[in-house]
């Protein structure tokens, strides 16, 4: 069985390196199947150790080698894989086989086709180390791979200058939070003297209860800026410049998740901090409300859904944050599918509008993209919970363990879910009913996207639908996954009375099905297709602009640092080192100047030097 764990990450590192180097001389035919089918083989290992761990929960450790040993430090590389692990790395291989599928149609046309099959593996290899490793340090190296792939999937395009501009500031955003879990990891090399997980686990309460808090803390912030939450979330939205594949990949079973991963996975360090546990649920639940605010009035299809995904990790920290980490986990799982589906389906739209993604310019697509449709449906009714799509599930268990927490944090998040209606419901409204607002050339060109492309919508589609009877509420005891996750993160005790958990489902379903309605109403009217941004007036025009937090960063950090820089350019740069090295060369040049002096070509001068140098050399020999 240990054999097999490093081919899992090997497979698709291998897929990265041949479309990488030699993939152009390839056909697309052959790079997008090496591409899928190196994912692919990594799924289905992973399907293999996923039920050799359902018979036998214990962990299984592969050691390959030790890379450092320095005085007290001993650091191995090596995979852990239990129950935790292997479950991310079947959303991981699962969804991300299915992202490569659906990218084979997608991208088919563009001269990139092999480079960026070649980056798709890498970061899948990147979060797969992310989530293998059995140490920190992995974790970071995986942690940092992934940040590097998403720097080149969002430029893909890189000659568009407000794509570029996207990657660079998806990558700096990411270095802010990477520096904190940095931190973190060296806080615990000093305080535990190892960074394997099974040694800092294992001796989590040796610290005392302030280095364990800064630690958490640390690891958060690494956290907040991976998984886009405040102060860290705006670079998620500008994440949309790269192609539909990718914004599928890094919203849905990749990066995002990330941060999810390493509170559940440091869950025995989190439970010993409960200030940290309360910084993250309250953080989580500002960044979901303020993230649902601004998707209310985003224009750009899938800058709804981004934002739709900044407001979904919100709520999964939340429910980190009461400690609910199984909770976190199956709303992850059902987010992975759900928001896989929305944003390939929002590609098979674009897709189909030529490159159009302005949902003001939609309408009526529902006659020429069926297929896309009924998925993108299905899709929107499992984020908004309702019956018995997967987001009622695991948005039931995550409201049911909130409020058993804080009632009001509960009513808050109730709040941000209501939201997550009107918004979902709106985009699904002015795309695909109505009238078509689009050009007449568009209209010519509107069709379905081809089966390599509407075939993985379907199977998500599918899991978007079933994947909630992973979990069914607690009064059923039915809970497959709470229990498939106890032997790591144990199980909450259930205090819950039956009538209390049917009353908050009835609350939550009543909600959405109210507020769609209402919404699928009200935005069918031609008067409530948004206008154009010069008319918008008050919330509307304070939703559209993001509440205008990247005007206040950039006035706060980017404009004082670039005005900071040009001075130093000025006075340093210019003056100093330029000058230094500027004066060096002309004291040579100089110097040269005077030498040449003796160099005239007249044999008589040369003939005076050298009696000249004569008796000078006589002189010396008599005087000393």
């Amino acid at each position: 069985m240990q054999q097999i764990i490093p081919l899992i990450p090997v497979l698709p590192l291998l897929g990265f390196l041949i479309n990488g180097l030699v993939g152009k001389k390839m056909g697309k035919s052959i790079v997008g199947a090496l591409g899928t089918g190196t994912i692919a083989s990594s799924f289905l290992f992973t399907v293999w150790l996923f039920i050799a761990l359902l018979g036998d929960p214990e962990p299984i450790e592969c050691v390959l080698f030790t890379w450092l040993n320095v005085g007290n430090l001993h650091v191995e590389i090596g995979f852990l894989v239990d129950r935790l692990s292997v479950w991310m790395m079947l959303v991981i291989t699962g969804v991300g086989t299915l992202i490569h599928i659906y990218s084979i149609g997608y991208m088919h046309e563009d001269e990139g086709f092999h480079k960026f099959f070649a980056y798709l593996n890498l970061f899948v290899f990147s979060m797969l180390l992310l989530v293998m490793g059995n140490n920190f340090l992995l974790l970071f190296f995986g942690w940092e791979g992934v940040g590097l792939c998403s720097y080149l999937l969002i430029g893909f395009w890189y000659t568009k200058r407000d794509y570029a501009d996207a990657a660079r500031k998806a990558f700096i955003m990411n270095r802010v939070g990477d520096l904190g879990l940095l931190l973190g990891i060296f806080m615990i090399s000093q305080h535990y003297g190892s960074i394997a997980y099974a040694d800092v686990f294992s001796k989590a309460g040796l610290a005392d209860a302030a280095t364990i808090g800064l630690i958490t803390l640390l690891l958060f912030v690494g956290a907040m800026g991976k998984s886009a939450q405040i102060p860290l979330y705006t670079w998620l939205p500008d994440a949309m410049a790269g192609p539909t594949p990718v914004s599928a990949l890094i919203h849905a079973a990749t990066m995002v998740t990330a941060g999810i991963y390493l509170v559940v996975r440091a869950s025995a360090l989190y439970d010993l901090a409960p200030e940290t546990l309360s910084v993250i649920a309250w953080v989580g639940l500002a960044t979901s409300l303020f993230a649902a605010l601004i998707g209310l009035g985003q224009n750009d299809i899938k800058k709804v859904l981004a934002y739709s995904t900044v407001s979904q990790l919100g709520l999964m920290f939340v429910a980190a944050g009461v400690g609910a980490y199984g909770s976190a986990m199956f709303h992850l799982t059902t987010h992975a599918f759900f928001k896989a589906l929305l944003f390939l389906g929002a590609g098979s739209v674009i897709h189909a509008m030529n490159g159009g993604q302005d949902l003001r310019h939609m309408g009526g697509l529902r006659k020429s993209l069926r297929t896309t449709h009924w998925t993108f449906l299905f899709g929107t009714f499992a984020i908004i919970g309702i019956f018995p799509f997967a987001g009622f599930f695991s948005k039931d268990e995550l409201l049911a363990k909130i409020f058993e927490h804080n009632p009001l944090m509960w009513a808050l998040t109730l709040f941000s879910a209501a939201l997550t209606v009107v918004y979902m419901i709106r985009m699904y409204t002015l795309t695909f009913w109505g009238e078509f607002r689009g050009t007449k050339e568009q209209a010519v060109h509107l069709h379905e996207s081809p089966l390599v492309m509407t075939l993985p919508l379907m199977i998500l589609a599918v899991l978007s639908l079933i994947s909630g009877l992973l979990n069914l509420p607690a009064f059923t005891h039915l809970q497959w996954f709470s229990g498939y996750l106890a032997p790591l993160l144990g199980e909450a005790a259930h205090i819950m009375t039956v009538s209390t958990e049917l009353v908050l489902m009835g609350i939550a379903f009543t909600v959405a099905v109210g507020l769609g309605f209402w919404a699928w109403k009200h935005y069918q009217n031609p008067k409530q297709v948004p206008v154009e941004e010069e008319a918008l007036k008050g919330f509307a025009k304070l939703a559209g602009h993001k509440f205008y937090v990247d005007e206040s960063y950039d006035a706060i950090f980017v404009r004082p640092v670039e005005r900071l820089s040009r001075l130093l350019h000025k006075l340093i740069d210019t003056k100093v080192i330029d000058g230094i090295v500027n004066g060096l060369a002309s004291l040579v040049g100089q110097l040269g100047l005077g030498l040449r002096q003796f160099q005239t070509g007249k044999i008589g001068t040369y003939l005076f030097l050298m009696v000249a140098g004569l008796v000078l050399i006589l002189l010396f020999n008599v005087i000393w």
